[in-house]
C-alpha cells in the first residue's frame, strides 16, 4: 500500500499534469496489437512472416484495410515490446532496429494512416522493455513523447517493468503533460494500475482518470480459456472498484483478444468476445489476420456485439449472478433504454438449461424483444414475468440484446423497431460516426 507521503506527491503530481481530456476515446478503442500473438520474435532470418518488423504491421494494416475490419471499427495497428535498437540515438532518441524497420517508424505511420488506420507503439517507464530493450527513465519522458509524436504515433502503450512505485507515481503522469505538450493526439494506454495490484487504496481510479484513456489492470492475457476465465473473475469480484472507474475517455482494460489463435474452441472465443462487450473493454486482437479461421473472424466481426461494445454511454456492465450451477449472469445497460445480457457457463460437461425470468434479473414489468447475438433469433413479447430457458455450453455463452416493447405506429412493427435501433448501435461503432 501507498503511504500518506506517496499519496500526497501523487496528489501534488495531479494537479501539475494537464488532464488529458482531449477528445479522444469516447468510445473503447479498437484494433490490432502485436505481442499476445507474436511475442518478441525478432529472428528476421529464420521466420520473416513472424517476426516483429516493419513487414509484420504493414501485412496488418492491409488486412484491417481491406478485410472489412476498419469499416467495422478496428482502426488501430499496435506495435508492442522488442521493436527498438539496443542503443538511442546520438541526440538520445529512442530508434527502431534498422534490420527489422530499414524504413523507420514514419514512414511506416504514414504507410497505416494512408489506409485510413492509426499507429500504435510501445514504451516502458523504467530502465528497461519487459524484453530488456531501453526503457524510458524520467529524464527521457520529454524527449520520447516528442519523438513519437513527430513519427506521427497516435497511441502510446507505457509499461512498467524495471521501475519502482516511486519512479511510477512521478513517471505515468509526466509522460501524460509530456503526450498533451506535442500538440498532437495521442492515446495514454497505462499499464500503472496492474504494478499495484490493480485494486483501492493503491490504484485511485478518479485520478487514473485523468491522466490515461485506458489502463491495463491485472496480469497479461495467455492463450488459454484458464487465463481468460482468471480475468473475467478477477474484474467481476473487484467490479464495485473497477466499474464505476470507466467510461467515454477512460476504460478498464482487460488485455487482448485473443480469438482465432489456438488456445479458445469456437464456444469460449464467443464468450471472450460477448463479456469484453459487456465490460466496455477495447477490442484489441491479438492473433494473425492472414491466416485467420471463418469461424473466429464471425465472432470478431459481429456488428451487433461490437455495438453493444461501442455504445456511446459507455457503461461498463456488472456480473449480476453467480449460480450453484455454474451459470453466471452478466449484464449492461445501453442508450435508448436497451441492454445486453449474457449468460455464461463455466461448465465442462454438457449444455446446460437455465431457466429465470427477466424480473429475477431486476428488469421493470413490461414486455420485451429479446435478440440473440450469436443465432440472429429473435424473441417478441417477453414478458418480464414469464419464466425462459436457454440453452449453454460448456464454456459457452448466450447472448442477448434486449430492448422494451413500446406500442408501435400502425407501420412500425416491433421488427422494424429492433432494426432501427440495432442500426442505429452499429452507427455509432463505425469509423467516422463515433466521437473520436
Amino acid at each position: 500500500f501507498l503511504d500518506k507521503t506517496l499519496l500526497t506527491q501523487l496528489l501534488t503530481l495531479i494537479s501539475l499534469t494537464v488532464a488529458l481530456d482531449n477528445g479522444l476515446l469516447k468510445i473503447p478503442p479498437m484494433g490490432w496489437m502485436a505481442w499476445e500473438r507474436f511475442r518478441c520474435d525478432v529472428d528476421c532470418q529464420d521466420d520473416p512472416e513472424n517476426c516483429i518488423s516493419e513487414g509484420l504491421f504493414r501485412d496488418m494494416a492491409d488486412r484491417l484495410a481491406e478485410d472489412g475490419w476498419r469499416e467495422l471499427g478496428y482502426e488501430y495497428i499496435i506495435i508492442d515490446d522488442c521493436w527498438m535498437s539496443r542503443l538511442r540515438d546520438e541526440q538520445e532518441k529512442l530508434q527502431p532496429e534498422p534490420s527489422r524497420f530499414p524504413g523507420g517508424i514514419a514512414k511506416l505511420a504514414r504507410y497505416i494512416h494512408d489506409r485510413g488506420l492509426k499507429l500504435g507503439i510501445y514504451a516502458d517507464m523504467g530502465t528497461h522493455t519487459c524484453m530488456g530493450f531501453p526503457g524510458t527513465t524520467l529524464d527521457k519522458i520529454e524527449i520520447d513523447a516528442q519523438t513519437f509524436a513527430s513519427w506521427g504515433v497516435d497511441y502510446l502503450k507505457f509499461d512498467g517493468c524495471y521501475s519502482n512505485p516511486v519512479e511510477q507515481m512521478q513517471g505515468y503522469p509526466l509522460m501524460s503533460k509530456a503526450l498533451n505538450a506535442t500538440g498532437r493526439p495521442i492515446v495514454y494506454s497505462c499499464s500503472w494500475p496492474a504494478y499495484l495490484g490493480g485494486l483501492p487504496p493503491n490504484v485511485n481510479y478518479s485520478l487514473l482518470g485523468d491522466i490515461c484513456h485506458l489502463w491495463r489492470n491485472y496480469y497479461d492475457i495467455q492463450d488459454s480459456w484458464d487465463s481468460v476465465q482468471g480475468i473475467i473473475e478477477w474484474f467481476s469480484d473487484n467490479q464495485d472498484d473497477l466499474q464505476p472507474a470507466a467510461g467515454p475517455g477512460r476504460w478498464n482494460d482487460p488485455d487482448m483478444l485473443i480469438i482465432g489463435n489456438f488456445g479458445l474452441s469456437v464456444d469460449q472465443a464467443r464468450s471472450q468476445m460477448a463479456l469484453w462487450a459487456i465490460m466496455a473493454a477495447p477490442l484489441i486482437m491479438s492473433n494473425d489476420l492472414r491466416n485467420l479461421a471463418n469461424s473466429a473472424r464471425a465472432i470478431l466481426q459481429n456488428k451487433m456485439i461490437i455495438a453493444i461494445n461501442q455504445d456511446p454511454m459507455g457503461i461498463q456492465g456488472r456480473r449480476l449472478l453467480q449460480e450453484k450451477s455454474q451459470i453466471e449472469v452478466y449484464w449492461r445497460p445501453l442508450s435508448h433504454s436497451a441492454s445486453a445480457l449474457v449468460f455464461l457457463s463455466r461448465r465442462t460437461d454438457m449444455p446446460y438449461l437455465y431457466h429465470t425470468s427477466l424480473a429475477k434479473l431486476n428488469y421493470d414489468a413490461g414486455s420485451y424483444e429479446a435478440y440473440e447475438v450469436f443465432t440472429s433469433s429473435t424473441v417478441t413479447g417477453l414478458n418480464a414475468t414469464t419464466v425462459f430457458t436457454v440453452s449453454i455450453n460448456p464454456s459457452g455463452v448466450v447472448m442477448w440484446y434486449l430492448i422494451p416493447q413500446q406500442k408501435p405506429r400502425q407501420s412500425d412493427t416491433l421488427y422494424d423497431q429492433h432494426k432501427k435501433a440495432s442500426q442505429f448501435m452499429f452507427h455509432k461503432a463505425k469509423p467516422g460516426h463515433s466521437t473520436l
